[in-house]
């Protein structure tokens, strides 16, 4: 949530920060700013309402040029306070020090209280404006920038990723980070900060990445680092290997779209270096792996949104492929439970950014409460499946599998879900190899349907046009119903939500068993109900729910296997959406035929596909 950008170097760095604010817009887009030392030591600062454009637009037109070696910028997802001019960052206080933050602020009112009886004044709802004013009353005590901000954060409860700049201290850029991600691009003769390393690719593709609890002062030629305790330390340079045009658009009219049709390069991506043709390599999830799942004898996994989804579908196969028992809970639920975990639990965390918030708690709160003996051994091991390799949940997990999908800039999640099935795959494959409790035979079949995996995506891609047709069926649709059985409820789940984010039309899903428990009521002739018909031994029941369906005049869509013969039914609107899946293949080459039924109907409504409103790409508050 929020995307945060700033620089210090020798050339005007407006055009950079606007940039980076571009590449971070699937972050939150209610408001953005920016803010600037020019090379008078004068803060500048211009804000709109709405998305970049309307910043840049209105930075074109102010009739002051706003300019400088030295800034911060902000675009936000609101929290505290409406989208507002005034709630918009970055929060300047007495036109001395300007901050940019991502996160919340937990004692925010007590601290309001505080500052206003000491004379400040407040102009936003927000909770960032408390840290303006903390910041100003400790610049009042000294001149040092850093040691204002340390002073400053003490009294801060809460998430934050902060960039700060001063007027009594031009050349400084200081940042912290508690809770919210926070990079550091390395330059020549200048520096960078961004809530995540796409932001950055135009000018820099050397990055630190800042571990909780750092501060850090950043100036053209130096970054001191501070950990938790105070201590300088040193985070390493990496370097990237994403390329600044991994993020554009090429040929196709959103990122939701490109990042449908790349997803059969996005599977080969994951798969690579992690397969034989026969077998599946433990060593894909770390060289600990085989001893850590040698001891497991449970699954749990967390996770959120579509995450939670893959998680669903995972455990129908950990259950059905190897015979393990998994649980799968919702993040926001779980880590305010108190949940009883069973030594020998693999505690499995699925997230696209590897920062969200209620995921992360919950890792935190198991590797808290976890028993880890004199050789590092712990009852409770964690594995992270992610596609950020220097993400706070890859840090705190003891292995890490990383879904090699790519950047996904639409906030509708497509190759970070396929790909997070994909490893979910391996990693059944690889406990059940260890535990021997997966033959030889049927490794090398999971493996021969994990190599044919893309060619099934490219297959079923070209039923694009079929399903534009049945999308404008959908124009004057508020409702839709999603069916499916095993793993296609939780695919069905999948395809409910990608319609109800992107083209804002109320849907949900229903194991298909459950029509007779409630949902039938809904069915009426402008109740469009979706179901998903693979050749598997659920078939035959699932034809007679969509009779139930049929009897009671409902509109019936159906994304068959190519031999479940439900198109020989009448009134019913078949796409033969796959061919020679199996248990593994079946539920991802299905999703993506309900990925582009759900973009096609968005377009039709007209709604900003990569941009729906409300939501965040990275959920990194509460």
């Amino acid at each position: 949530m929020c995307g945060i950008v700033g620089g210090v170097a020798e050339r005007n760095v407006v055009p950079i920060l606007l940039e980076g604010l571009r590449r971070l817009e699937y972050r939150g887009y209610d408001s953005s700013g920016i803010a600037v030392l020019n090379r008078s030591s004068e803060l500048q600062r211009v804000r709109a309402i709405g998305k970049i454009k309307n910043l840049e637009a209105k930075i074109q037109q102010d009739k002051s040029i706003i300019s400088g070696p030295i800034g911060i910028a902000h675009t936000r997802w609101a929290t505290h306070g409406v989208p507002s001019e005034n709630n918009a960052h970055p929060h300047i206080c007495n036109n001395k020090v300007a901050v940019v933050h991502n996160g919340i602020i937990e004692n925010y009112q007590a601290l309001k209280t505080d500052q206003k009886a000491a004379g400040y004044r407040f102009t936003s709802e927000t909770d960032t404006e408390v840290i303006a004013h903390a910041m100003h009353q400790a610049l009042e005590q000294t001149d040092d920038l850093l040691k204002a901000v340390n002073q400053a954060i003490k009294h801060l409860d809460g998430a934050y990723a902060l960039g700060v700049v001063a007027i009594n201290d031009p050349n400084t850029l200081v940042v912290a980070r508690k809770g919210s991600p926070l990079v550091i691009g390395v330059g020549i003769g200048e520096h960078f900060i961004a809530s995540d390393v796409s932001a950055l690719l135009p000018v820099t593709q050397r990055f630190m990445f800042l571990e909780e609890g750092d501060v850090a002062k950043i100036t053209r030629e130096t970054v001191e680092i501070y950990n938790a305790k105070g201590e300088q330390v040193e985070r390493p340079v990496k370097q990237s290997s994403l390329k600044s045009n991994s993020v554009e658009l090429g040929d196709h009219k959103h990122y939701m779209h490109k990042e449908i049709f790349e997803q059969p390069q996005s599977v080969s991506d994951t798969l690579e270096g992690r397969i034989t043709p026969d077998q599946v390599l433990v060593s894909a999830f770390g060289h600990q792996a085989e001893d850590i799942f040698d001891k497991v004898q449970q699954i749990q996994i967390i996770a959120c949104g579509t995450s939670f989804h893959s998680g669903l579908v995972a455990k129908y196969w950990f259950e059905d492929v190897i015979g393990m028992p998994c649980q799968v809970e919702v993040a926001s639920e779980y880590r305010y439970r108190n949940p009883v975990i069973q030594d020998n639990t693999l505690f499995v965390t699925i997230s696209q950014s590897g920062e969200t918030a209620d995921t992360l708690a919950a890792l935190q709160q198991i590797n808290i409460n976890r028993k880890v003996d004199e050789a590092g051994t712990s009852n409770v091991p964690t594995l992270t499946i992610c596609n950020v390799a220097e993400s706070s949940l890859t840090r705190e997990s003891d292995l890490i599998c990383l879904t090699h999908a790519g950047p996904e800039i639409g906030v509708a999640s497509t190759k970070a879900f396929t790909t997070q099935l994909v490893v979910l795959a391996l990693l059944i494959s690889s406990i059940g190899k260890v535990k021997k409790r997966i033959s030889a035979e049927d490794e090398s079949q999971v493996v021969e349907e994990l190599h044919k995996l893309p060619n099934l995506i490219n297959n079923a891609l070209k039923h694009e046009e079929t399903i534009k047709v049945i999308a404008e069926s959908f124009t004057d649709k508020q409702n839709a119903l999603f069916l499916g059985r095993g793993t296609m409820y939780p695919i069905a789940m999948e395809g409910a939500l990608k319609l109800k984010e992107i083209s804002y039309i109320h849907a949900e899903a229903y194991p298909a068993g459950e029509l007779k428990h409630g949902p039938l009521a809904l069915i009426d002739e402008n109740m469009p109900v979706i179901a998903i018909a693979p050749l598997d031994d659920l078939l035959e029941k699932l034809k007679s729910n969509l009779q139930e369906v049929k009897a009671r005049g409902g509109q019936m869509i159906v994304f068959e296997d190519e031999q479940s013969n439900i198109s020989s039914e009448k009134d019913f609107t078949v796409i033969k959406a796959a061919t020679n899946v199996g248990r593994i293949t079946a539920p991802i080459t299905f999703n993506i035929a309900l990925q582009l039924l759900s973009y096609h109907v968005a377009i039709i409504k007209g709604t900003d596909v990569d941009q729906p409103r409300n939501l965040a790409k990275s959920v990194t508050v509460e």
